[in-house]
């Protein structure tokens, strides 16, 4: 390997690409609430866009290029208003309606063939300081590089967000939303203290309505579906507050700090002469590790760990530890995190790195996470929950796949380390539904030529397939697995083809929440005017 930076954890290698993580002490109300660094710029007025306009083609695509629908408009809203009269136009007019914000969903839901009115929210991406709310108020369309930047350079704070600048809050809020700072500070919406969501009534109109997680909010349930539900279920939101639950008491702080500093380190491991005994052992340790220091308030949260399995084709898979440099502590934790993970394993690493880096900048930073090329880029990631190390069964089926002659050097199994802070809020206190996990696994391919499509999607199927082989397929809940997570859509769980396990795509995602989120969807989307193949 002659090229180090090529060891670097990107992106949509796919998921996560680096981030920072936790530490230093929260901030003071005082200083949260302080005014806006620079005020939003102008809105533009109401734009619709249909077939044959020269802008059309570049507006059909998100993030994921195997996707392109063929809506009868594209409506560009830059204000709450805009999106109001938009959703009313198309229950009018009987048009299915699907809003999009970063655009980074990773199935068809915004490209549907059945959509009709696609709405593009990315100029509404203002982040400001709401004082009526006393909480941070984040439009759909910022990407989590603006709200990042935003909230640090107006008042030095974050949300426990995702680690891809480009993805946006629109949709990685009402899913969850988690990343490097999780461990410490929970879920994104356990900081959610409110929404503005646009909803459309039994009639031929649509409203605005605000729901906050207060204990007299009417509206409350409808705050409480965007802890977790998932996009495109019950409205469009245009806002979100966010304010921790210290909060709410008198002096508690409005929102985590963001650390100023970061260290990454990365460890690199070649496959030439990797034994399988090996293997396994670096993967078992890595997930015990995270049994025994994931408990809500243990001494490692600070911690986020990461091993990026690559398949055999790219050389090397990585070992990345990342944690606020500032953490007293901070390289030994580091130190004994390598060390326990690697224990026994009698590996030596062809790379290693360990160096510090402004927080910011490697929160904001777009590298190359972007997968394929800028014309063609074209990926599919399955996901589950993990409540503790894999079996040995996955582990060996996760070797045998990622030592196979049909995999690609863009072919990867993700192990992401979770669990910590995010344990300690109850089940059904959000939508989360999945609390005492202490990791991720994300199983992803990516390439460019439609032409591979056939085959790399037959060799990420196989592979989830043959992982979770002892319980149908797919990730059920039990002792080790525990379903997976709505951020991370997957279709293939609704065809009983690759889902033999009698559990269905929606209880896989939600688990005992689900009737009360298809409530909350009869009750405020009657008519199904937001839908999608996995959508309540």
């Amino acid at each position: 390997m002659t090229k180090p930076e090529r060891l670097q954890v990107r992106r949509r290698s796919l998921i996560v690409g680096a981030g920072a993580v936790a530490g230093g002490a929260l901030t003071s109300p005082a200083a949260a609430a302080a005014p806006a660094a620079a005020a939003p710029a102008a809105a533009v007025g109401a734009v619709r866009i249909t077939p044959g306009d020269r802008r059309y083609d570049s507006l059909l695509r998100g993030n994921n290029f195997r996707f392109a629908g063929r809506p009868d408009e594209i409506r560009v809203c830059a204000t709450t208003e805009q999106v109001r009269q938009a959703v009313s136009e198309a229950v009018r007019a009987g048009r299915r309606v699907a809003p999009r914000s970063g655009g980074h969903c990773f199935e068809n839901f915004t490209a549907d063939p059945g959509v009709r009115t696609l709405l593009d929210l990315s100029p509404m991406d203002a982040v400001t300081f709401d004082p009526a709310m006393r909480a941070f108020a984040v439009q759909p369309g910022a990407t989590l590089g603006q709200v990042y930047r935003a909230l640090f350079k107006g008042w030095g704070v974050t949300i426990p967000g995702g680690s891809c600048p480009s993805v946006g809050a629109g949709g990685h809020i009402v899913g969850g939303g988690y990343g490097a700072l999780s461990r410490r500070y929970g879920s994104v919406v356990d900081h959610l203290y409110g929404v503005e969501v646009v909803v459309a009534d039994r009639g031929d109109t649509a409203r605005t309505v605000t729901a906050t997680r207060e204990a007299d909010d009417p509206n409350r349930e409808l705050w409480w579906a965007h802890t977790g539900g998932g996009g495109g279920n019950f409205g469009v939101v245009t806002k979100y507050w966010l304010r921790s639950p210290e909060a709410d008491d008198a002096g508690g702080p409005l929102l985590p700090p963001a650390p100023e500093r970061m260290l990454e380190s990365v460890v690199a491991f070649g496959w030439d002469g990797l034994t399988e005994e090996s293997f396994s052992t670096l993967v078992r340790n890595f997930g015990v590790w995270h049994e025994r220091n994931s408990a809500p308030g243990a001494p490692a949260l600070g911690l986020y760990g990461l091993l990026l399995l690559s398949h055999r084709a790219a050389g090397y898979f990585t070992l990345v530890a990342q944690i606020d440099a500032d953490l007293p502590g901070a390289d030994g934790m580091v130190t004994a995190f390598e060390a326990a993970v690697t224990a026994g394993a009698g590996v030596q690493p062809i790379f290693t790195s360990r160096r510090t880096s402004s927080w910011l900048h490697k929160m904001t930073w777009p590298g190359t996470g972007e997968s394929g090329d800028a014309t063609s880029r074209r990926y599919k990631i399955k996901a589950g929950c993990l409540r503790r190390s894999m079996t040995p069964h996955q582990i060996a089926a996760v070797h045998r796949h990622l030592t196979d002659d049909s995999g690609t050097a863009d072919a990867s199994v993700l192990l992401i380390g979770y669990g910590g802070q995010v344990r300690a809020v109850p089940p059904g206190q959000t939508a989360v539904a999945q609390r005492d996990v202490v990791m991720k696994a994300v199983y992803q391919t990516a390439w460019s030529d439609e032409s591979d499509d056939a085959a790399r999607l037959a060799w990420v199927r196989e592979l989830y397939r043959d992982v979770y082989g002892e319980t149908g397929g797919v990730p059920v809940p039990g002792e080790v697995n525990d379903g997976s997570y709505i951020n991370y859509p997957d279709v293939d769980l609704l065809d009983p083809a690759w889902n033999t396990s009698g559990v269905s795509a929606h209880q896989l995602y939600y688990k005992d929440d689900l009737p009360r989120l298809r409530r909350m969807k009869a009750r405020w989307d009657p008519r199904g005017t937001f839908r999608h193949a996995l959508s309540l």
